[in-house]
C-alpha cells in the first residue's frame, strides 16, 4: 500500500491533472513573480540557496586537488541536474506566501514532513541517477578522445581542449549529450516537485503529468530551458557566487510555472505540519478543556 500511495498518491485512483496551454508572455509573467518573491525573501532565499556557489567551488577545489580537471565542468554543468530537488524549499516558501501564510526559514523545511515525502525522494533518487549517468558518461568522452593520463596543467589541459581537433570532438560531442540530459530533466520535473508539494498526487502521476505539460507546450518550455540555462551560465560566471540570486529567483518563477500549466484540484493535498492536530500535554490539563480561553 504504501509504495502505491508513492506512486498514484492518496487518492483511490490515479488523478490526471489539467495541463494548460501556456505561451511566451507567461514566462515573462512568472520571472516577474519570481522576482518578486525574492525580493520579498531575500534572506530566506539566500540561506537556502547558498549552497550553490559554496559546494560550486568546493567541486572546482576538489577537482584541481585531485587532477580530475576534465570532470569539472560535467560536475558542476551537471550539477543543474539536481537543481529541482534543491530547490524545494523556495516551492515551498512561494507557496505559503502564495496562501498568504508565514514565510519564514523555518518553513522550507515543512517538505519533509508533507506525506507526498515518499514521492518526493522517488524522483529526487532518479535525478541523483541521471546526474551520475552524465558524469560517467561525460568522463567516457573524454577517455574516449583524450585517454586515461591527467592533463599536467590547466594551461596544458585547456591547449589541448581548444585547439586540438579531440578537443573540439569533446566540445561538440559532450555538450550534445549534455543537451540530451539537460532535455530529459526538463521534461520530468519541470512541474512534477511543485505538483507533489501541492498535492498527494504520487511520484508516477507528477512525472507523467510534467511530460504531458512538455508535450504540450513544447515551444515555451524550449524556451524555459533555454533561460534556465542561461541564467544558470550567467551565474556561475562570477565564481559561483551570481547563483546566489539566479536560483531563488528560478525556483520562485518555477512554483508559479506550475501554476500557470497545471490546473488546480489535481487530487488531494497533501498532508503538512500546519494541516496535523495539535499536540496536547498532561501539563495543558484541565486547560485544553477550554480552548477558547487560548490566546
Amino acid at each position: 500500500m504504501a509504495f502505491s500511495n508513492i506512486l498514484v498518491g492518496a487518492a483511490t485512483r490515479p488523478v490526471q491533472p489539467e495541463v494548460r496551454r501556456i505561451g511566451l508572455a507567461d514566462l515573462r509573467e512568472v520571472l516577474t513573480k519570481g522576482i518578486d518573491d525574492f525580493l520579498a525573501m531575500p534572506t530566506h532565499a539566500m540561506f537556502l540557496c547558498i549552497i550553490y556557489p559554496v559546494v560550486g567551488l568546493l567541486l572546482a577545489r576538489l577537482t584541481f586537488g585531485y587532477s580530475i580537471l576534465p570532470l569539472l565542468y560535467p560536475l558542476v554543468s551537471g550539477f543543474a541536474l539536481v537543481g529541482p530537488v534543491a530547490a524545494l524549499g523556495l516551492y515551498e516558501l512561494s507557496r505559503r506566501r502564495e496562501a498568504g501564510r508565514g514565510t519564514s526559514a523555518a518553513h522550507a523545511f515543512d517538505v519533509l514532513e508533507s506525506s507526498s515525502i515518499g514521492a518526493i525522494t522517488a524522483l529526487g533518487i532518479l535525478l541523483l541517477v541521471i546526474f551520475a549517468i552524465w558524469v560517467a558518461l561525460a568522463n567516457a568522452i573524454y577517455t574516449a578522445n583524450f585517454g586515461y593520463a591527467s592533463p599536467e596543467s590547466i594551461e596544458n589541459f585547456l591547449h589541448d581542449v581548444l585547439t586540438t581537433r579531440a578537443g573540439w570532438t569533446l566540445i561538440i560531442v559532450g555538450n550534445g549529450v549534455g543537451l540530451l540530459f539537460a532535455i530529459l530533466v526538463l521534461t520530468i520535473s519541470v512541474v512534477s516537485f511543485p505538483l507533489l508539494l501541492d498535492r498527494d498526487v504520487g511520484a508516477a502521476v507528477a512525472l507523467l503529468t510534467s511530460i504531458r505539460a512538455v508535450a504540450r507546450n513544447p515551444l515555451t518550455m524550449a524556451v524555459w530551458g533555454l533561460i534556465v540555462g542561461a541564467l544558470l551560465l550567467v551565474g556561475s560566471i562570477p565564481f559561483f557566487l551570481g547563483l546566489t540570486v539566479v536560483v531563488p529567483v528560478l525556483g520562485h518563477a518555477t512554483w508559479h510555472l506550475y501554476r500557470k500549466v497545471v490546473g488546480p484540484d489535481a487530487g488531494p493535498p497533501p498532508t503538512l505540519p500546519e494541516q496535523r492536530k495539535e499536540r496536547r500535554y498532561a501539563a495543558d490539563f484541565p486547560s485544553v478543556l477550554f480552548p477558547w480561553t487560548k490566546q
